[in-house]
C-alpha cells in the first residue's frame, strides 16, 4: 500500500502563486507515474498534470503555461508550482500515483491512477 500526503494548499489572491508538495511512502521503485487532479464543488474531477518516470509531463489545457509539475525521485516527492492563479483554479487538489508503468495514464482517466492522497485545498480570490 502506498500513502500520498499533500501539503502547501492555502488561500491566495488572483495572480498569486502556490507550491503544492506530495510525499509518497513508497520510493523504492522508479517506474511510477505521479500527478495531480483537482475537484471543485459541484464539478467533476479534472486531471491537472502528470509526470512519468523519465520526466515526461502532461498538462491540462487550462493550466498549461501557468503550472509546472516536477519531482524528486530520490525522495519520492512530487511538486506542483502554480503561478498566475485564477479564481477558477479554486479546488481540492489531489496527488495521485500509479506504479509499474512507463507512461502516465491520460489525465482524462482518473480511474487509471491507483493511489490518491487526501487532498489539499486551494482557494483563489478575485
Amino acid at each position: 500500500q502506498v500513502q500520498l500526503v499533500e501539503s502547501g494548499g492555502g488561500s491566495v489572491q488572483a495572480g498569486g502563486s502556490l507550491r503544492l508538495s506530495c510525499a509518497a511512502s513508497r520510493t523504492t521503485y522508479s517506474r511510477r507515474c505521479m500527478g495531480w487532479f483537482r475537484q471543485a464543488p459541484g464539478k467533476e474531477r479534472e486531471g491537472v498534470a502528470s509526470v512519468d518516470s523519465d520526466g515526461g509531463t502532461s498538462y491540462a489545457d487550462s493550466v498549461r503555461e501557468r503550472f509546472t509539475v516536477s519531482k524528486d525521485n530520490a525522495k519520492g516527492t512530487l511538486f506542483l508550482q502554480m503561478n498566475s492563479l485564477k479564481p477558477e483554479d479554486t479546488a481540492m487538489y489531489y496527488c495521485v500515483a500509479r506504479y509499474y508503468v512507463l507512461i502516465c495514464p491520460r489525465l482524462d482517466k482518473p480511474t487509471d491512477y491507483t493511489y490518491w492522497g487526501q487532498g489539499t485545498q486551494v482557494t483563489v480570490s478575485s
